[in-house]
């Protein structure tokens, strides 16, 4: 494990941490990239060969968040709902989906935003649709502030403390940590599923025919 993270370190080196911003912006603002693997890499190099600043790497990733949700409201806020009624099926924004949106947003706004940068797929969209939705700039902006805070630094923290103690325990200690991220991952993925279609009839009831932009 050490040596793989040498290899990240010595490949990116003090690009690291631009590395960790830009891919964790991007990512909020609308492109698929795996920001949150991107930390948690840095994070795991911090923690395993301490040639990395985890307090870098974290103020960077939380930097990297805010900057780029801000950056996605606002697209959305000023021509998203343009974008996503024309091109929306393409990234999986279909009608049902965006109806799901708007009744989120409606009902828990500054929630969704806030534990929104903790799940893939709202990490990526959450920010575009608050604006595409409506929501209000000094809501979405605290939300979005402390979200990014708390998230980069657990898994932050978090991951460069595993990566310090699994150096100094047995090896199986990296294979029950993988197991449990695994299980997570599943658990997660069909309580999703389900999730989305009480999601999807509450949604319609809300917002019966066509949806309508924002005015």
């Amino acid at each position: 494990m050490t040596h793989f993270f040498n290899r990240f370190v010595e490949d990116y080196g003090s690009w690291a941490y631009l590395t960790v911003f830009v891919v964790v912006a991007l990512e909020s603002l609308g492109i698929p990239l795996p920001g949150e693997t991107v930390l948690i890499t840095a994070a795991l190099a911090a923690g395993s060969t301490h040639k990395l600043s985890i307090v870098f790497v974290v103020l960077s990733a939380a930097a990297g968040g805010i900057a780029g949700d801000n950056a996605g409201y606002w697209i959305g806020r000023t021509g998203g709902w343009r974008l996503v009624s024309k091109h929306g099926s393409k990234i999986r924004l279909d009608e049902k989906r965006l109806k799901i949106g708007r009744y989120l947003f409606d009902e828990y706004g500054g929630q969704l935003v806030f534990f929104g940068r903790f799940v893939a797929l709202l990490r990526t969209f959450a920010a575009f649709l608050a604006g595409v939705n409506g929501m209000n700039a000094r809501r979405f902006l605290m939300a979005n502030a402390a979200g990014g805070l708390v998230w980069a630094s657990l898994f932050g923290f978090g991951f460069a403390y595993f990566a310090s103690f699994a150096q100094r325990a047995e090896g199986w200690v990296t294979w029950v940590g993988g197991g449990i991220a695994i299980a997570a991952f599943i658990t997660v993925s069909l309580y999703i599923r389900r999730a989305e279609k009480k999601l999807s009839a509450k949604a319609e009831a809300a917002f019966p025919g066509r949806l309508e932009a924002v005015s």
